[in-house]
Formats: structure tokens, C-alpha cells, sequence
């Protein structure tokens, strides 16, 4: 049976990723012409938008034969607007190919996609593009490189028919098994590249390279296929699997993780998965649902076939629940299907279109937008007419303003992005209570809230003895917790970075009902947030800005006068690099300023910074004006009954009516404090 590798393809904008990725179907005999991104003849750029903006929008699929292995390639977007469906890919990865521009070098977005590399524990690869552009230095680059990723080591010299010892010498420097290793060579004369003690050493090389210690950098020219050949080569040669795919089948169930959803052109669901185990079949099931086809996906066609087996990057009709992240069969891998920090949408706009529009026919068509790019986070309000969706940046808006009305045939617009706000509580316990008992209905909840780590989100953990309350009760709790999205109390923004302490709780045999736990841990939150001290975050950009040098004075007094921190300037010849954080509120129009000042010369990039505590925080909620007491949704009161009424309990007066107060107090002195 064929080995089977996933490999992803990533890059910042312009990089040259999907001429890279043409050419490595090209020399492969994949593909019989190359096409060209400014001729609009990319073989992964599959739709319109990408062809008339040169950009990636969607991760597109193909698989190349190589060397008796079958590749499956995933090339991803590079622009930060779309970075969600770069991030989807990492799941499924067994190595990650970074292209560097020769010209450019390192990037605050190249910057990005390593951490995430790095979380996420993928093996990586890099190839440093466009080396024979006038202005392309691969030794500055490669220096740049290894400040950023010190694994990162030359290869060029790999494939000598007798090693180099000065690249021997920098791999081994790199892990303890090569450095032992090496020392034979050393006092070797006659050694080649097929003598014993060097396929020892390669062996160990490659070893070293998927566990991250030793990350291969190669170089050429993607436009003009140089360097591609050498590239394949060590492709195959230095990458391996842990497990080969015909120790994996054998008689178990199909075990994955679906990485993407997309309809296609009928609206027809497609569901993408990589298979980790066992055999898929036609008319097998996955989640109770019948597969009807299974599809091998290249570029914009596919091939129908009857199974697929460990390694095999495909996708499925039939399924209607699966969604991206979602693990199937008995899988135990544990990366996590989560947005990155920083990565999660920054603004949200509200979309616009003609009053007679069906409003709930345009919202189940945008949610299926959602389905293909969950960090969208579309919403609606019925009443008021509203449809609302999340955007990392403004080209998004008119990426999606094309694609509803090409796949659904409604004609939309929308409005100036707004800044999408987070709250958070300052670093203390707090200890909350709520309790739901209209008539018939019954159910209690303590918990305590605690601040925790930027980037974090909300986490749970039960400390509820068994005793006092059932876990289908504290699974409730914890659902409640985790699924649905908490609001602060200054702005109504989403609740982030605290972890939830289930400490008690009490339900009734006979009143407690479906919904009861969520009413009561709800307010229970609400309540400890009510006696916390919140504060309102924004989202940052991390900027980056290329100018003449005569600029940087002006251009670094904009940042400072944004409310920028960490502002910094580098000379690279006549032209300055200035990097730093930004409030996204402030910043938004800036490309413009920046055009018109440098007349044209300045460049500049931005992405994600993550969230830190607002700048402008009374500014901001005082424009809001959100009012907690009318939010009826997420009440902090309490719901008590007596003579067979159901009655309200004002938050401050609410723990002295609990009835678990005896067994809360001994928790408060005892279980709480042990944890500060």
C-alpha cells in the first residue's frame, strides 16, 4: 500500500504560494500546463474572485505521486482577512511547507502561521521563493529566518554524493542523537552518501526533522520551476510517518476529523475529512448518517471512488450534521479544533437590502457561509430586521458581498465595520449564586469566576461533589458554561478569559426541567460578575509599515498618537521597517493616510494582536449604552417560590435566600482558599 502524506501550503500575500504549489503539480505530471496567477489560469485558484484579485480566498486540494508516496496538498490563503480557512488546515497536516519571499523576508504574518505551527506541533519545511529577483538575498533571509525559528537550517548542501561536513556539523548541532552520531563521520575520510554510518545519521536526521528540532529550508524560483526538483527530492526523502497506512487499516472502524464544509455548486454539502484509521466505504456510516459518495478533490474537479483508507484527504455526501473539528470514530489525537488566539473575528458589520427582502430565507442562505467558515459568527434579529456577521477586514465584505449574490441570488451591502469588543474580570476570585424556581421549575447553581491568561476564553472545571448534585446536572452546568457565548456587564460584549468553578448546585427529582440549570447558571455568572471588578478589552493590530526612510518620524508619531505600543524602526537600506500594536478602532483608515503620504511607496501589513484592556474604556461604554438591567436574556436576579408563586430576588439580596448557604460558606473558607 502507498504512503500517504498531507502537506499545507502557506505563506504571507505574494509569497508566490500558488505558483509554488503549480509547479510542484507540474514537475510532477500532475497537471500537463502551468498556469499563471496574473493570467488567471491557477489551477487552485478556483473561482472568480480569486482569479480577478490574484489572491487565495479558499483552501483548495490535489494530491501529486512522487517517489512511490502519494501528497496531498492543501494550499491555504495568505491574507490575514482570510485566515480562518489556514487555520482549518492545520488539523489534518503531517507537515507544513512555508514559502519566505526572497525579497520581502519574514513577516509579521509569516510570524503568525509559525505559532500556530508550533502549537500545533507541526513539522515544518520551508522554501525561500523568488531568489532570483534582483533585490533577493537568500543569506539575509535566512539569517532573518533563523532568528524567529532557530531549527531553521540550510539544505542546499543535502545532496552531495559525499557529504558536506559543514552541514552535517550545523544539523547535529541541533539535536543530541545526530551530535553523538556525527562524531563517527567526523574521523571517516572516505565516507559517501550510501555508506553505513551516514544512512545512520540520515535516518536520525530525519527523525529529528518530525519532531520540530531540525526544520529544512530550501530555496528557488517558483515562477521559473528552479529548485522545485531539488525541493521534491528532499520532500521525500527527509519526511516520514510515524505510522505507515497498512499497519493502521487491519478490521477497524474509520477514525478522522473533518477539516472543512463547503457546498458546491448545486448547493450540494460537501464534507472534508482526512482519514486517520480503518476503511471508509460508500453506504458506511459516520454519526448515524449514510455516506452516498466519497470524492478525491483536484482542484477544481473530483474523481469518485468507492473507499478511502488511512492518509486519504477527501470528502464525503451525505452528511448533514458533521462541522469543521469534529472527530469521527474512536480518534484520540488531541489538537484542538479552536480558532487561534488573535485569530477570531475583529469587527462585525450589519448587512443591508431592500425592504422586501425575506429576511429568513437570506439568513438560512448566510448561515451556510457560517458552515464554511465558522469564524463568521453570523447572527439575526427577526424583529428588528438585523442580520450581522463577523470579518477579520474589509476585503471579507466584499468577498462575501459577491458570493451571496453569484450562490443565492440576493443583492447585499453593509455597513461600516464595527470593533468587536470582549470583557473580561480583573485577577480575583469572585463567588456567584443563582437560583431558577418559578412554579414547577427548580434548579441552583454556585460557582466561583476567576480571571485567567489572555487568550484562554472561558474554561470549566467541576469541583461539585457527587453527593450534591447528579452529573447529568453538572454536564448541563458545563454545557451552559461552554456552548453558548456569556455577556460582560459594561458593554454586553462576550465574556473571555475567565474559568468557571462549579462549586454546588441542588435540582429537585420531580420540578427540575430541561432548561432550569441554564436559568440558574446564567444568573449564577451574572451574579459574580456583579461583584467583580470587569474590564473591557479590545482587539489589537500588529502592524507592520515599510517606508523611505525620510518618513519614519511622521509615520512613527501616527502609531504613537493611535494610542501604539511597542513601536519600533528598523533601516534596511533606503527604506525603514516600523512595527508595533494598534487599537483596531484607531487604525482602520490608516492604509489610506499611508498611500497619500508616501505617495504610493509605503507598504504596509497588518494582522491579528490578540485582545488587550481598552484604551478608551468609558469612551466606549458610553457609546454602547448598554444597560444590564434590560437585557433580559442574562438577568442577575434570582427566581424564588413561595405559596406557589414564583417571585424575584434582586442579586444583592440573593445568596442570603440560597438553599445550599450552610454548605457554600464552609466552601468559601475552605475549598477557595486552598486554590489562592
Amino acid at each position: 500500500m502507498m504512503n500517504k502524506l498531507t502537506v499545507g501550503i502557506f505563506a504571507h500575500v505574494d509569497a508566490g504560494k500558488t505558483t509554488f504549489s503549480e509547479q510542484l503539480l507540474f514537475q510532477t505530471h500532475t497537471i500537463r500546463t502551468l498556469g499563471r496567477v496574473d493570467h488567471k489560469s491557477a489551477f487552485l485558484d478556483t473561482h472568480a474572485i480569486e482569479k480577478d484579485r490574484g489572491i487565495t480566498i479558499f483552501a483548495e486540494q490535489a494530491y501529486f505521486d512522487y517517489a512511490g508516496c502519494r501528497f496531498y496538498l492543501i494550499d491555504t490563503p495568505g491574507h490575514v482577512d482570510f485566515s480562518s480557512e489556514m487555520t482549518r488546515t492545520i488539523e489534518v497536516i503531517d507537515y507544513a511547507i512555508v514559502l519566505i519571499s526572497g525579497t520581502d523576508g519574514v513577516q509579521s504574518h509569516t510570524e503568525t502561521i509559525l505559532e500556530l505551527l508550533e502549537m500545533a506541533q507541526v513539522p515544518t519545511v520551508f522554501f525561500i521563493n523568488k531568489v532570483d529577483a534582483p533585490h533577493a538575498n537568500f543569506d539575509e533571509c535566512l539569517a532573518e529566518l533563523a532568528v524567529v525559528e532557530p531549527a531553521a537550517v540550510d539544505f542546499s548542501n543535502a545532496f552531495l554524493s559525499k557529504p558536506d561536513m559543514g552541514f552535517l556539523e550545523k544539523v547535529a548541532e541541533k539535536d543530541e542523537a545526530l551530535l553523538t552520531a556525527y562524531f563517527p563521520l567526523i574521523e571517516d575520510h572516505a565516507i559517501t552518501a550510501d555508506s553505513e554510518s551516514y544512512e545512520n545519521f540520515e535516518r536520525l536526521m530525519v527523525q529529528a526533522i518530525a519532531k520540530r528540532r531540525i526544520m529544512p529550508v530550501f530555496k528557488g524560483s517558483a515562477l521559473k520551476g528552479e529548485g522545485i526538483d531539488t525541493f521534491l527530492e528532499g520532500l521525500s526523502r527527509f519526511t516520514t510517518l510515524s505510522i505507515k497506512p497498512d499497519e493502521m487499516v487491519g478490521d477497524e472502524k474509520p477514525s478522522g476529523v473533518v477539516y472543512k464544509i463547503r457546498y458546491d455548486h448545486s448547493l450540494q454539502r460537501q464534507t472534508f475529512m482526512k482519514l486517520f484509521s480503518g476503511v471508509l466505504r460508500v453506504r458506511d456510516e459516520l454519526k448515524g448518517e449514510k455516506v452516498t459518495e466519497i470524492r478525491l478533490h483536484q482542484g477544481a474537479k473530483y474523481v469518485v471512488v468507492q473507499e478511502v483508507g488511512p492518509g486519504d484527504v477527501f470528502s464525503v455526501i451525505g452528511s448533514k450534521v458533521l462541522q469543521a473539528g469534529d472527530f469521527v470514530g474512536d480518534f484520540s489525537e488531541q489538537r484542538v479544533s479552536k480558532p487561534a488566539p488573535g485569530l477570531a473575528p475583529t469587527m462585525r458589520s450589519k448587512m443591508t437590502f431592500e425592504a422586501g427582502v425575506d429576511i429568513a430565507a437570506l439568513f438560512q442562505k448566510v448561515r451556510i457561509l457560517e458552515e464554511e467558515d465558522p469564524f463568521l459568527k453570523v447572527s439575526s434579529d427577526m424583529k428588528s430586521r438585523e442580520i450581522t456577521i463577523g470579518i477579520m477586514g474589509e476585503i471579507q465584505l466584499e468577498v462575501l458581498r459577491t458570493l451571496i449574490q453569484e450562490r443565492f441570488g440576493f443583492s447585499v451591502e453593509f455597513e461600516a465595520p464595527q470593533v468587536i469588543y470582549q470583557e473580561t474580570i480583573a485577577d480575583h476570585i469572585v463567588y456567584g449564586c443563582g437560583h431558577f424556581e418559578p412554579l414547577r421549575h427548580y434548579a441552583e447553581v454556585h460557582v466561583t469566576l476567576e480571571a485567567q491568561e489572555t487568550g484562554r476564553g472561558v474554561t470549566f472545571v467541576n469541583a461539585c461533589h457527587a453527593d450534591d448534585l447528579a452529573m447529568n446536572y453538572v454536564s448541563q452546568v458545563k454545557h451552559c458554561v461552554l456552548d453558548k457565548p456569556h455577556r460582560g456587564l459594561l458593554t454586553g460584549s462576550e465574556l473571555t478569559d475567565v474559568r468557571v468553578t462549579l462549586v454546588t448546585g441542588r435540582g429537585h427529582g420531580q420540578h427540575t426541567s430541561t432548561g432550569d440549570f441554564h436559568q440558574a447558571t446564567v444568573r449564577a455568572i451574572r451574579h459574580a460578575l456583579e461583584q467583580a471588578t470587569s474590564i473591557l478589552l479590545e482587539p489589537i493590530y500588529q502592524v507592520t509599515i515599510t517606508v523611505p526612510n525620510s518618513l519614519v518620524g511622521r509615520v512613527m508619531t501616527d502609531l504613537t498618537s493611535m494610542q501604539g505600543i511597542g513601536i519600533t524602526a528598523e533601516n534596511k537600506g533606503e527604506m525603514a521597517i516600523i512595527r508595533g500594536r494598534v487599537p483596531v478602532a484607531n487604525f482602520r483608515d490608516y492604509a489610506t493616510t499611508l498611500a497619500s503620504l508616501s505617495s504610493g511607496q509605503g507598504r504596509l501589513r497588518v494582522q491579528p494582536g490578540g485582545y488587550a484592556p481598552c484604551h478608551n474604556q468609558e469612551a466606549v461604554i458610553e457609546a454602547i449604552g448598554y444597560e444590564k438591567e434590560r437585557d433580559v436574556d442574562f438577568p442577575s436576579s434570582s427566581v424564588f417560590c413561595q405559596n406557589g408563586k414564583g417571585y424575584t430576588v434582586s442579586w444583592q439580596e440573593a445568596l442570603s435566600n440560597m438553599h445550599c448557604t450552610q454548605k457554600v460558606e464552609s466552601l468559601k473558607t475552605s475549598e477557595t482558599g486552598e486554590k489562592r
